[in-house]
């Protein structure tokens, strides 16, 4: 039996996914029902065994594994020397929002977006400004308005913009021609591009993942890059990130707001396990890409053949599964309420994401086929019973 089909009872575990009451099945928060890379695991056993876990600091071998990794899986290798390490992405983008805008400024934003950056524009006392994203219904895809866009980074409260790159929860991977574009729109208006990349190894087929590091000099250089084997891995509890600023004066600028804000002292595992996974987990992730396509291709056939009120509106990245049921003419949260009270199964609710996202729910497919199997059988008894009783 292959490693990722084995099933994994995670309840008691302290996992945050897993809190549920029995029977239920949670498919919502952006972590796999899958062990993380055999090389990990043994990194962190053997940093464990040493037995010593005084102050650490990130060594040159961390930030080559992570030039390494991203010239060997995406052809683009980002100089060591404009790496920073921080505890976690949302951590280093709360605290550029800080250290880059002001209070009172627009940060603008793409919604549906991952709605941890609402929270932490707005807890910081600045403004969203969102350029949604348009929705093309027939076709199940999304697309930039690149009229409107251009507008919200013209406006003088707006200094920066996060990037979902690739966009969570829509699950595309932007082209480099269309981030090319988005880059050139902010240096245009003097605006900062913070790019959350955490999701930029799990791409199937083209468009493929560009980092934004691999544009022309003059954009990378007012961009923030922020990278983590996190969502790659399964290993988000390591508290691991990578935030890459090619442009000097702002790497400065970055590197003084994360010592300020005592982000950038890494906990004992983080350094071996994130060493391990970008030396020696290229093999692994192969597998687990293998397992996430053939779990999006069931996906996929199930609303075809047996679901037509719920439509694929997710595109070529993540595990993260953006489905359209405004065929149900309900909003995704009442329907997730009665989903997990007729079958137990637990998903995300679109509204979050702001955007048009009241008219989607989210699906995370990182799983074992079998509960795959167990979570869309329990998503069709969701939808029939709701049909039957909003006739």
């Amino acid at each position: 039996m292959s490693e990722f089909d084995q099933l994994i009872d995670r309840t008691g575990t302290d996992s945050i996914k897993w809190a549920v009451k029995p029977g239920e099945l949670p498919m919502w928060i952006a972590d796999m029902d899958f062990k993380t890379a055999p090389a990990i695991i043994a990194a962190m056993q053997q940093k464990v065994q040493f037995g010593v876990f005084g102050y650490e600091e990130p060594p040159a071998a961390y930030f080559t594994a992570v030039a390494d990794w991203y010239e060997s899986q995406h052809g683009a290798r980002p100089d060591p020397a404009w790496m920073l390490y921080c505890t976690g992405v949302i951590p280093a983008v709360s605290s550029v929002v800080r250290r880059v805008s002001h209070p009172g400024d627009n940060v603008v934003v793409q919604a549906p977006v991952y709605n941890m950056f609402y929270h932490s524009i707005e807890n910081n006392g600045r403004h969203t400004l969102s350029s949604d994203l348009v929705y093309d219904q027939a076709a199940g895809t999304y697309h930039i308005d690149f009229e409107d866009l251009e507008q919200k980074l013209a406006d003088p409260l707006s200094t920066l913009m996060i990037l979902c790159n690739p966009h969570n929860p829509v699950g595309k991977a932007w082209s480099k021609a269309t981030l090319t574009r988005i880059a050139e729109l902010c240096l245009k208006h003097h605006v900062v591009l913070l790019s959350d990349e955490i999701h930029g190894d799990l791409v199937f087929g083209a468009p493929a993942y560009t980092p934004v590091f691999a544009l022309p000099e003059r954009l990378r250089n007012n961009a923030v890059i922020c990278v983590s084997p996190s969502k790659t891995f399964n290993v988000a509890a390591l508290h691991a990130a990578t935030v890459i600023v090619p442009g000097k004066a702002l790497r400065e600028s970055v590197t003084r707001a994360l010592n300020n804000d005592e982000l950038a002292e890494p906990n004992l595992l983080s350094l071996p396990a994130s060493i391990a996974a970008y030396t020696q987990g290229a093999a692994w992730l192969a597998d687990l890409k293998a397992t996430l396509l053939a779990n999006r291709r069931q996906v996929q056939d199930v609303l075809q053949s047996s679901l037509p009120a719920v439509k694929p509106a997710f595109e070529n990245a993540t595990y993260l599964l953006w489905l359209d049921i405004s065929a149900l003419h309900a909003d995704s949260e009442t329907f997730c309420q009665f989903l997990r009270e007729q079958t137990g199964l637990i998903l995300s609710a679109g509204s979050e994401y702001r955007g048009n996202g009241a008219q989607f729910i989210r699906m995370n497919i990182a799983c074992p086929k079998a509960q795959l199997t167990d979570g869309l059988q329990r998503l069709a008894k969701g939808v029939h019973l709701f049909e039957e009783q909003n006739l």
